[in-house]
This record gives C-alpha cells, sequence and structure tokens, in this order.
C-alpha cells in the first residue's frame, strides 16, 4: 500500500483548495493512505475530506524555524514509512521534516533553493497553471507530467445529523431563507467589503424575508458586532462561537452566502452554495471559487489586485466602490419557507 504525507498549506482556502490534488493521488494509487501534515485550525476542515486518512499537528507557528523541533518530528514520522512527502508550502523549512523523515521521494517546486531537501523538485510554470488549485494538482502527477483533466473541484459533504446538531446547539431554524455573511479575512483589511456596507445589505435581506447569520473567526467578531449595531439586532452573530467543523454544517444550510475572499468563501464553494464572492485586492483568476454556483462580484479599477494586506493607496476604492446597491442587484429574492 502506497503511503503519502502531504504537507499542508497554512490557510484554511489553501488546505480546501488542495482537495482535488488528494482526489488524484487517491485515482493515481488506488488503495493509497494519504495523512496530512497540518496546522491545528485546519484540522476539523481535513477531518471532514474523504480523502485524508490521519491529521497529523504541525506544531510550528508561523514563521518559526525551530530547526530541533523539525528534526525530532521528522525522525518520528520515520516509523511510519511513508513512501512519498508533498510539500505544497515554498518555503525552506517546510520540507526539512520529510527529509528528516527518510522520506525516499520528497515532491514540491523549487521554492527557497530547496534542493537536496527535494529530491522531486519541480519548476512552477505560472503561465501554464495560473491558478492554485491548478499548482497542487500538478503535484499529485509523475514528473513532467500535466494536470490530468478535468480536474475536480473541493467538495465536502454535510450530513443531516450535523446539520441539526448544529442548528439545535445554536438555537437555530430554517423556517425562513437562510443569508450567510462571512465578513472576515485573515490576510487583512484590504480584502474586507466595508461593515457599513454588509449592515445595509443585511437590512435589505431582513426586509425580503431571510434570516441573516454571520459567521467567522474571534478577529472577526468585531466587524461582526458593527454589522449587528447598525440596525441588525435580529441578526446572528456567530463568529468566535462555532468551531471549524460547526461552521462548515451552517454553512451547508445557506440559501445564499455573501463573503470576502476567503477561507470561508471556498468552503462555501466546495459546499456547492449560492455565493456572492466580493474581491478586492486579490484575484479570481488566482484562487477563484471552485462552483457553479458562485459569482465573482469585482471591479476592474486599474490598481487591482494589488495583492497587498492593506491599501497602499490608501482609498481602498476596489471595495468601497462595490456599493451594496451593486451586489443587492444580484441577489435572487427567495420566498418565506
Amino acid at each position: 500500500m502506497q503511503k503519502i504525507l502531504v504537507i499542508a498549506p497554512s490557510w484554511v482556502g489553501d488546505c480546501m483548495l488542495m482537495q482535488p490534488m488528494l482526489h488524484r493521488l487517491q485515482q493515481r494509487h488506488p488503495g493509497v493512505r494519504i495523512d496530512v501534515l497540518a496546522p491545528p485550525w485546519t484540522e476539523k476542515l481535513l477531518r471532514q475530506m474523504p480523502e485524508v486518512n490521519d491529521v497529523i499537528i504541525n506544531p510550528f507557528p508561523h514563521g518559526m524555524f525551530g530547526l530541533l523541533a523539525r528534526r525530532r518530528l521528522g525522525l518520528q514520522l520515520r516509523a511510519a514509512g511513508y513512501d512519498q512527502a508533498i510539500v505544497l508550502p515554498n518555503s525552506w523549512k517546510s520540507a526539512l521534516v520529510p527529509a528528516y523523515a527518510g522520506i525516499p521521494v520528497r515532491t514540491g517546486f523549487t521554492g527557497e533553493m530547496r534542493y537536496g531537501l527535494l529530491n522531486d523538485a519541480r519548476r512552477l510554470d505560472k503561465k501554464r497553471w495560473p491558478l492554485m488549485v491548478e499548482r497542487f494538482a500538478v503535484l499529485a502527477e509523475a514528473t513532467k507530467a500535466d494536470i490530468a483533466r478535468p480536474l475536480a473541484s473541493p467538495a465536502l459533504q454535510v450530513s443531516e445529523a450535523q446539520r441539526a446538531t448544529a442548528l439545535s446547539k445554536f438555537g437555530l431554524t430554517l423556517e425562513k431563507p437562510v443569508a450567510i455573511f462571512c465578513p472576515g479575512a485573515e490576510y487583512g483589511p484590504a480584502k474586507r467589503w466595508p461593515a457599513h456596507y454588509y449592515a445595509e445589505l443585511a437590512q435589505y435581506l431582513r426586509t425580503h424575508g431571510y434570516a441573516v447569520w454571520l459567521i467567522g473567526s474571534p478577529k472577526d467578531k468585531e466587524v461582526a458586532d458593527k454589522i449587528v449595531a447598525l440596525g441588525n439586532e435580529p441578526c446572528r452573530n456567530l463568529c468566535g462561537v462555532t468551531d471549524l467543523s460547526e461552521a462548515i454544517a451552517l454553512l451547508s444550510c445557506a440559501d445564499l452566502v455573501v463573503s470576502n475572499d476567503s477561507g470561508l468563501m471556498h468552503i462555501a464553494a466546495a459546499l456547492d452554495r449560492p455565493m456572492l464572492a466580493l474581491f478586492g485586492s486579490s484575484s479570481p483568476q488566482f484562487t477563484p471559487p471552485l462552483s457553479d454556483k458562485a459569482q465573482v462580484l469585482k471591479l476592474d479599477i486599474s490598481c487591482s489586485p494589488c495583492f497587498k494586506r492593506e491599501c497602499p493607496l490608501g482609498h481602498f476604492n476596489c471595495m468601497i466602490q462595490l456599493t451594496p446597491k451593486d451586489v443587492a442587484s444580484h441577489i435572487r429574492i427567495l420566498p418565506e419557507r
């Protein structure tokens, strides 16, 4: 039986975009066992992917080198007898654990001059594979092979029992159509639609019979509180209240998701929920929501995408000029249940 260790990215959205690569590994190696070394905040997402056998927690915070600790972890993993490691992050240090583990085939892009640490080092052709999901997927193929197309889309399944448990825990019902806002974006404020715009859109949706729920991490609670305070007291602010598996279950209930370019956007796409994905500083030509039910809303202004955490010009026009009225015009109003 083939055993493969995948070194996962740090971002939730990137982990979601990794799934088609895992699916392709299963196609190429029937019966393969795939374990994933990943940060703790991605664990519950990865455990909902049927392709993943086990999740090994990566204990190293972003930016931490920890050479001796990486060596210890690598030596511990030797006993697992992995045949191949696929290293998705491009950093030098991310390739250390597989090397210390003595995994015979270590695959990844050249990145930070990782020759030696990677013995199956690939050159990234950005024009040939413009999407992040494609760049991950090609690493599942043999050296010099192209992506097997059509490429599978990320897909998550939520059972009725999981959904019912989450609804019951938070005292939620599906008596009305549900609109879920994901107002956060871990990368930085340049990816976030303004809170007062979300508040205006929430008022519009509530007048048309929607229940509005706000979902995000504890870091998103402040912006969600602002949305509620701006005339939306009936909205449910669940930011920082749910864990990731509960957030996934609740997102699966949505009749509409409105989201910034974030990890939750990619999860909503994998759940195939109707969605408006709001892009500002980032690009849907690189990390689009991979679902036919997702519609990207983005202004084509000269300075976007800049891929910066904060607007370098100070005006934030890529989001400011995308008004609630513009977004509302793309919403199909549903009758109350």
